[in-house]
This record gives C-alpha cells, structure tokens and sequence, in this order.
C-alpha cells in the first residue's frame, strides 16, 4: 500500500505579515467603530429611554436629572399629527390619512394590479378631499388650517402618482422621433431638473397667479400640489427613460413581427420591462419626495416637520425642540425604510417572475 504525500506551499514570511498586519488593521477599526458607537448610544439611550420622563407638565420634565420630556410628545401629539385643523373635527384628517394609506398599501400588493386600482384611487382621494375639506354635511375647513401628516402624506402620494404618468409620457416623448413631442418633453425635463423644488413651489404659488385672470384664485395647497407634480414627473420620466434605453431592441422588432402596433408594444411589451428595471431608481425618488415636502413650509403650509417645529415654541413647553425632531425624524425613518424594504421585496419578487417566464 502506498501512500501519496501532497506538499503544502509554505507562505512566505512577507505574505504571513501582509495577513497579520490586514487582521490588525481590521481588528483596530472594529473596536474603534464600536468605541464610537458606544460613546454615542450610550448617552442616548440613557436621555432617551432610561432617564426620560413619560407623562407629566413640562414643571416636571425640568426636573433635574430628567432626560428627555416624552410627555411633551403626548401632549403635542394631535398639534403635530394634524396642525391647525380644528380640535374638534380631526377625526376628519384621521379617517382621510387611514383612507390614503390604505390606497397605498393595496398599490403596494402585486395582487392589487388590475384596472380598478384606478377607480379605488379616484374614488378614496375624493372621499379624503371631501373629508379634509367638508362639504355637504361636514363644516368646511380651508387648506390654510390643513398641516401635519395628511398633508404629507397627501403630497407625496399624489404628487408621485400624478407624476408617473406624466414621467412615462415625458420620457416617451424624448424617445420620439418626431421633432416636436422630442424637444418639448426634453425641454420641460432639463428645466424643471435644473431647478430645485423650491423655485418650482415659488413658481406655482406666486408666478402662476399673476398669469391669470383677474379675480380668479387657486388654492394654495392646489398649486403648491401641482409644481410637485410636475417636478416628481421630471424625475420619473429619466428614470423611466433610462429603463426603455436598456430594453433590447429586438423586444419591439418582435412584438412588432407578431403585428402588434407601437403603442400596443410598448405597452404590453417594453415598458413593462423597463419599469421593472428601474424599481431601485422609482423607491429612491419616492422616499426622497416623502423627505422633500418639509419645503411647503416656504408657502405657509406646514407639514409635519413644521408642525413639530411649531408645537415646540408653545410658551408652556419651550426647550423641547430636540424630542420633536427626535419624534418626526423617527416618523420619517420609519416611512423610508418600509419604502426602501419594500422596494427590495419587489425587486425579488419581479425577478422571480421573470424567471419563471
């Protein structure tokens, strides 16, 4: 019986070093990133939750030693929720925020996609308007007592489904062939990028105005929806493009061969996959617009940033600016990363799809 010897290369002593010395350096930074973080958390997890106090008056959140006043956050917390709303009716901007967030979880819901989805939207924004807006037999409220995270919510969720469209149509347009539809979506896609969303709220709210009739008024909120709108449609529509650049070509031809037409090819066929493509671009934007509507702020619309910052200069409860940040930058991050989940959860689930195909 013979046994068959396999040599081992020796690792040189420069290599063996290298190794040490790449294992130190990583072993440094880790104890160092959690001396970091552990200088950090500590602190705020002892003001935050260990020394804070619950309930109470803001007598008793001076207290010495107390860390942070979360009884200011209850106290406040309609004000923040629904701003200048009426005390007594916001039941109304309650049931309107359940009605709209439930309108988005069923878009959320691949189940969900057939054609009623429309009617649902169309008919669930009606009832949130005339909810937040009375009418009929509710007592109507002005948008300029409207705040809080309605008004948010409504923003993000109108400006980006109203954008869609108008993105798939501007990023088609700059596709076209023909010269006009080509120039005047790229026109209107170059200007609004190369503005920031605040020239274009100014635009909406004190430009647009000028330009109409004498004695005819739009609503603040109205205008102010619609320049978010139009500039979540300029950012759709790039991504939308950059998704219909990287569908092949052959995909038209041959939905072409089997006698489809243009229109019926690119709807059933590539923009289908270039939607699907750029979903990482579609959640960006989204969590950025759900950031970005703190900037209404500028018109004399409060969201809920603003509202938070408002609650914090009651007499009663000044120096308590930190827990109403701390509180809405945790409503933020929270909405943010639900969006960023769920756009991976998607991506998985439009992959498999495509397999299977």
């Amino acid at each position: 019986m013979s046994a068959t010897a396999t040599a081992i290369p020796a690792r040189g002593p420069r290599r063996v070093l290298g190794g040490t010395l790449a294992n130190f350096r990583s072993a440094t930074l880790t104890a160092l990133a959690i001396v970091i973080a552990a200088s950090v958390l500590v602190p705020f997890v002892r003001w935050a939750l260990i020394d804070a106090r619950w309930k109470g008056t803001a007598a008793d959140c001076r207290t010495e030693g107390v860390g942070a006043c979360w009884a200011f956050i209850t106290h406040k917390l309609p004000f923040i929720m629904f701003g200048l709303y009426p005390a007594v009716e916001r039941w109304r901007p309650a049931l309107a925020t359940v009605v709209m967030l439930s309108l988005v979880i069923a878009t959320m819901l691949p189940i969900c996609w057939r054609r009623w989805l429309i009617g649902a939207w169309i008919v669930g924004l009606a009832i949130a308007l005339w909810l937040m807006g009375g009418g009929l037999s509710l007592t109507r409220v002005p948008t300029q007592e409207w705040g809080g995270f309605p008004i948010t919510l409504m923003l993000t969720v109108i400006g980006l489904g109203g954008g869609l469209p108008l993105g798939i149509l501007l990023a088609l347009g700059r596709r076209s062939q023909l010269p006009l539809p080509r120039l005047t979506a790229t026109a209107v896609v170059e200007v609004v990028r190369g503005v920031p969303l605040v020239a274009v709220l100014y635009l909406a709210v004190l430009v647009v105005p000028l330009a109409l009739s004498t004695g005819v008024e739009v609503d603040k909120l109205l205008l102010a929806q619609a320049g978010v709108t139009v500039f979540a449609g300029a950012y759709l529509a790039e991504a939308v493009r950059g998704g219909l650049q990287m569908v092949p070509a052959r995909r038209m031809d041959a939905a072409r061969a089997l006698g489809l037409t243009w229109w019926q090819s690119t709807r059933l066929v590539v923009l289908p996959e270039a939607l699907r493509i750029v979903i990482p671009a579609f959640i960006s934007i989204a969590v950025g617009f759900f950031q970005d509507t703190s900037l209404i702020v500028i018109i004399g619309l409060f969201d809920l940033l603003n509202t938070a910052r408002l609650a914090a200069q009651d007499p009663a409860w000044l120096g308590f600016h930190t827990e109403a940040y701390v509180f809405v930058g945790l409503v933020y991050f929270a909405g943010s990363a639900l969006v960023s989940r769920y756009g991976l959860w998607l991506e998985r689930r439009m992959a498999v799809s495509t397999r299977r195909a």
